[in-house]
């Protein structure tokens, strides 16, 4: 435990050393360059130095390579390319389509129309710029659907609780709006509810507009579902689970029943008071006094 990382190491050989150094410890600090030139790894402490340089290089390069190819970073990739190729697509097809309706008396828009003009046999070369053109947005919208059917097979995988939790496509792009699901794991509930709703909220902080209540999660059913007076409450909720649920994924990667019960037990409370408040007519004391709860935060997850 107290012999140095360099002990055995050659030298010029930086990625043994970056093995040692991100590997090994020690149990009290000692005069490391000292130790290094006596066991005749290093002529002097300038040497030592510089190998201590190559060898943390190379472990830094190491660290970020192997988090590069992590699994939640290749989900985020894929999310974003899925992302890039419906923009590019719907952009192309627009464009396609439009010439096409030039050229073709029966020429129809959108991405199933550049699909159909892709398949026609041109006369002339505007038509076939057209057709061809046409035919890179139908391969790009082909290469969307193959990025989103890589998503929902990909996100459970990496996060299951997550993905269970709020869908596979919920979740990768809880996943990708964080960087990444340590990232995503280490976040209070209060920015998750959040994700994805930054240009609202910095206009809130800078311009005095009203602070956003939720961000992506509002396309979830137990957010968008909600009735508008409790979906402060039910986003609240939301995004209190699903940090936990991020957590449970990033730390031990086992399946929690009891978060998904709990969620469905909070959600079932929160909408029984709709029901609560038609049956009171829909606006009572009782209804106003939660619908303030909701605004000021008194009913958090």
């Amino acid at each position: 435990m107290n012999d140095g990382w360099f002990v055995g190491a050659d030298a010029d050989d930086p990625e043994t050393g970056a093995t040692r150094v991100r590997e090994g410890s020690a149990e009290s600090p000692a005069d490391w360059p000292a130790r290094a030139v006596d066991a005749g790894f290093a002529d002097d402490e300038d040497d030592y130095y510089d190998a201590l340089k190559a060898a943390t290089t190379a472990a830094t390069g190491a660290a970020v390579a192997e988090r590069e190819r992590a699994d939640d970073q290749q989900l985020i990739h894929a999310v974003r390319a899925r992302d890039d190729c419906e923009r590019t697509a719907n952009e192309l097809a627009e464009r396609a389509t439009e010439w096409a309706g030039s050229l073709f008396a029966d020429a129809e828009p959108g991405i199933e129309g550049a699909r159909a003009i892709a398949e026609r046999e041109p006369e002339g070369d505007a038509e076939r710029r057209a057709v061809s053109l046409a035919s890179r947005a139908a391969s790009l919208a082909d290469e969307r659907d193959e990025l989103a059917a890589y998503v929902e097979r990909t996100a459970p995988a990496v996060a299951p609780n997550l993905s269970a939790m709020a869908g596979a496509d919920l979740a990768a792009r809880l996943i990708e709006l964080a960087g990444g699901l340590e990232s995503l794991a280490k976040k209070p509930s209060g920015t998750v509810q959040v994700l994805g709703a930054e240009d609202a909220l910095f206009a809130h902080l800078t311009g005095g507009a009203p602070s956003p209540k939720h961000g992506v999660i509002f396309t979830h059913e137990f957010v968008r579902g909600t009735r508008p007076e409790d979906r402060g409450s039910a986003a609240r909720a939301f995004a209190g689970k699903l940090t936990l649920a991020a957590r449970v994924d990033h730390y031990s990667g086992e399946f929690k029943q009891e978060l998904h019960d709990d969620l469905a037990d909070r959600m079932a409370t929160i909408r029984a008071r709709a029901e609560d408040g038609e049956a009171e007519g829909d606006g009572g004391a009782d209804g106003g006094a939660d619908a303030a709860a909701d605004e000021t935060g008194g009913d958090d997850a």
